[in-house]
């Protein structure tokens, strides 16, 4: 068998209706959308939650909290994925992105305390929780918050 051969199983694929092609069709004049309303018309039908004019789920129920639009995000780094840089490296938001330990840096990176750390590094970046910089500083190496 060549490619040129391959063909779909039997019954697996129908020819497509042929909308409005004369009333001995039987999709001809209304073209199977039935008379008037509004599914008959052109970009017809409901919105997403809409219930008939009923009031929708979503205007009945309580509205709370808030967003805070002043929010920064923080690309956490575990100080176990550290481990992958050199005694001595200096470890940056960029060099940390380079290494593929980072994906994008939104408002900057935050070290956190998870797992151990071995090697001797010096951190700079814009925040480290404080049991994380206890490890690197156990380690031997240095941190700086930008």
């Amino acid at each position: 068998m060549k490619l040129h051969e391959l063909k779909p199983a039997i019954g697996s694929t129908t020819a497509p209706k042929r909308l409005g092609r004369g009333v001995g069709s039987g999709l001809g004049k209304t073209s199977g959308k039935g008379h008037k309303g509004a599914k008959a018309r052109s970009g017809g039908g409901k919105r997403p939650g809409f219930e008939g004019g009923q009031m929708p789920l979503t205007r009945r129920l309580p509205k709370r909290g808030f967003t805070n639009i002043y929010r920064k995000e923080y690309a956490a780094v575990n100080v176990s994925a550290l481990n992958v840089f050199e005694d001595g490296t200096e470890v940056t938001s960029e060099v940390l992105m380079n290494a593929g330990l980072v994906n994008k840096v939104q408002a900057g990176v935050k070290i956190l305390g998870g797992g151990e750390l071995t090697k001797k590094l010096t951190v700079k970046v814009e925040k480290v929780t404080a049991s994380a910089k206890e490890k690197i500083e156990a380690a031997g190496g240095q941190v700086e918050v930008k």
